[in-house]
């Protein structure tokens, strides 16, 4: 098999819970709790411009897809930042709020 054959993710080194833990603590380290906040920022906006691309014809998926994991990344400093026992509590509170929502709104139609 050639390597332009193989799947991009064979291509793609994978990083240890314990690796991507690391690097998340040394770039707030390095870069500071404002310099990433600001750069949370620059993220968005970059993903808002991809998805309005994308919604035009004139972006790709792929390229909205690099946008997502950027923010991704960001979010996890700021939830690491903030707490992200806290963060995972908010989170699980927003995913039960949705369920009963989308419960709610199946049952009204029915």
């Amino acid at each position: 098999m050639e390597n332009k054959d193989k799947p991009l993710s064979t291509e793609i080194p994978q990083m240890s819970d314990k690796e991507f833990e690391d690097t998340i603590r040394l770039a707030i380290k390095t870069y500071g709790k404002e310099a990433q906040t600001q750069m949370l920022f620059e993220e968005m906006a970059e993903l808002q411009n991809a998805l309005c691309k994308l919604a035009r014809n004139r972006g790709t998926a792929d390229q909205v897809c690099e946008e997502i994991a950027d923010v991704m990344i960001m979010c996890l400093q700021m939830a690491h930042i903030y707490g992200t026992k806290r963060v995972e509590q908010w989170a699980n509170r927003k995913m039960i709020r949705l369920k009963d929502r989308l419960n709610h709104d199946s049952q009204t139609k029915a």
